[in-house]
């Protein structure tokens, strides 16, 4: 269940401090954003959904920072925004922040197009999705439906410019850096102040971070999420925290992304399992995720998506119906355990997922 977090004040090893503002991104879902106070630099780490109570929860933030500085702080005070991945819940509220005063906004090159390029990203993001479905064996009304959805959650957004790249700035502004972790979301990245991790959604302490299969966008899917996790657990040493987008505070990244590792070797071992009897990917998300409806039926089918594409990379799994899909693209495909490689596999109880 995703709850609110409080407003909370954190001062790092370098004298720097950093403001966690909660904000109701949509009905019931909350996101952190961070206000970084550097220097000269003033960083607004991540932005909101663009909603109207969104909005009005970053302005609450800067009040409520205003009473623990001493001194009014204004949105024309900020210098820098960075958006940590390229998801409507943390980078909608650019429309209303650059109406209002002209901080410099970056975001790594692969989520560039999201925000300068918003209608043309989600005009195809939206084919790739409508292909991924019935492909997957989601009836045409249902596929209406779930696009509909996925539309209205960022009809709050419009294009606005990126002044800078991270990849072009060297992974680097001021006393900041940045690291790659693509998986999660193409451009992902993790940010570091003295000894505070910036994390967005790569990591977090209650659930598995939402993957989607590499066929929508490059550099999603599990093998680059799971390849980004062992690199990020080099990158990070000798920190005070580690700060997510949605929940409290992780203190042991190590133990957390191992957890995170261990829960998605269960759910591979279970489409391995029920894919023992061909089937669609439909199917296998039925059984997975039970009972799921509305926009989240959406996800889970993603995320169940992004196993089956690892597992077909790995030669687990097969597709068993290649000659139907030649003759119509209409046929859903059929998957099916590869016995020749897969047994070894379910005999372990775990860690017999590679990259």
């Amino acid at each position: 269940m995703n709850l609110p977090q409080d407003f909370r004040q954190f001062r790092t090893a370098g004298g720097s401090q950093i403001f966690r503002i909660p904000l109701e991104a949509f009905p019931g879902f909350w996101v952190n954003t961070y206000l970084l106070m550097t220097g000269d630099y003033q960083v607004l780490l991540d932005t909101g959904s663009g909603s109207d109570i969104s909005n009005q929860g970053i302005l609450d933030g800067f009040e409520w920072v205003s009473t623990k500085i001493g001194k009014k702080l204004s949105l024309d005070d900020i210098t820098h925004i960075f958006i940590t991945h390229g998801h409507i819940d943390h980078m909608g509220g650019l429309v209303f922040l650059k109406e209002k005063q002209r901080a410099q906004v970056g975001v790594h090159e692969l989520d560039a197009p999201a925000i300068s390029r918003h209608e043309e990203r989600m005009a195809m993001i939206c084919s790739s999705l409508d292909d991924f479905m019935q492909d997957a064996g989601i009836p045409l009304d249902k596929r209406h439906d779930l696009l509909n959805m996925y539309r209205l959650t960022k009809s709050f957004f419009h294009s606005v410019p990126v002044d800078f790249t991270f990849e072009n700035s060297g992974m680097k502004c001021g006393p900041l850096s940045l690291l790659h972790i693509p998986g999660h979301c193409p451009g992902h990245v993790a940010i570091r102040l003295d000894d505070y991790i910036f994390v967005g959604d790569h990591v977090l302490n209650d659930i598995t971070p939402h993957q989607s299969p590499g066929r929508i966008l490059p550099y999603l899917g599990v093998n680059h999420y799971l390849q980004s996790l062992l690199k990020l657990n080099n990158w990070v040493v000798d920190y005070r925290s580690i700060l997510t987008g949605h929940d409290v505070p992780i203190d042991d990244l190590g133990s957390r992304t191992s957890a995170i590792e261990k829960a998605i070797q269960k759910r591979l071992r279970q489409c391995l399992l029920f894919l023992e009897k061909p089937n669609t990917l439909s199917a296998l998300t039925d059984y997975l995720y039970p009972q799921i409806s509305g926009y989240n039926a959406l996800l889970v089918l993603e995320k169940t998506g992004a196993y089956v594409e690892y597992l077909c990379r790995l030669e687990l799994l097969e597709i068993t119906n290649q000659k139907r899909l030649e003759e119509s693209d209409q046929v859903p495909y059929i998957y099916h355990l590869n016995h020749e490689r897969a047994d070894s596999f379910l005999t372990k109880e775990e860690d017999y997922v590679f990259i």
